[in-house]
């Protein structure tokens, strides 16, 4: 599929909408060397830090894709036309330690223009991020006390703001 890219300050998106109801895929690694992995995410966030575009993703440390992230400097956010919620949903429902579940889920990885992280062909949005910070929930400062059943294993996700450094829309 063709792809514009479009500024950040152009850029308008239903937040609430694409992580709630649409979803995204988190990828991280690198398409060169065919190390990478994904996983659905439907927590997180965009806005303005530091004076820069994020995107705000959490993961869990029991995931495949946290070593992922731990590893690399940069990840992909995607997004996808509603044909391939069942896709992102078996992304998000099985891990890739042990097989290769983006063949497995027929996508097309394909390069990004300024991260190693790879986008995917089917997508209708890339955005390519840069890591710049990173922390762990900590359970005490969890001001909500009905956010700690969230966490029944106590694996609280470690946060990551990436600047957005590229957004691809499909034509």
């Amino acid at each position: 599929m063709p792809f514009q890219k479009i500024s950040v300050q152009k850029w308008t998106i239903r937040a609430c909408d694409i992580w709630d109801n649409q979803w995204l895929l988190l990828t991280c690694g690198d398409y060169s060397k065919n190390e990478f992995n994904a996983m659905t995410v439907g927590w997180g966030s965009f806005g303005i830090m530091w004076q820069r575009p994020f995107a705000q993703v959490v993961v869990r440390p029991t995931r495949f894709t946290f070593e992922f992230m731990e590893k690399y400097d940069n990840f992909t956010l995607c997004a996808f036309p509603a044909k391939y919620h069942k896709t992102l949903q078996f992304l998000g429902s099985k891990s890739g330690r042990d097989r290769n579940k983006i063949a497995e889920s027929g996508l097309t990885p394909r390069a990004s223009e300024n991260v190693e992280t790879p986008g995917y062909e089917e997508a209708e949005l890339i955005v390519e991020c840069k890591k710049i910070y990173w922390d762990d929930f900590k359970p005490e400062r969890f001001l909500d006390t009905g956010i700690e059943r969230l966490y029944p294993k106590k694996d609280y996700h470690r946060v990551y703001f990436g600047e957005i450094v590229t957004i691809l829309k499909a034509e």
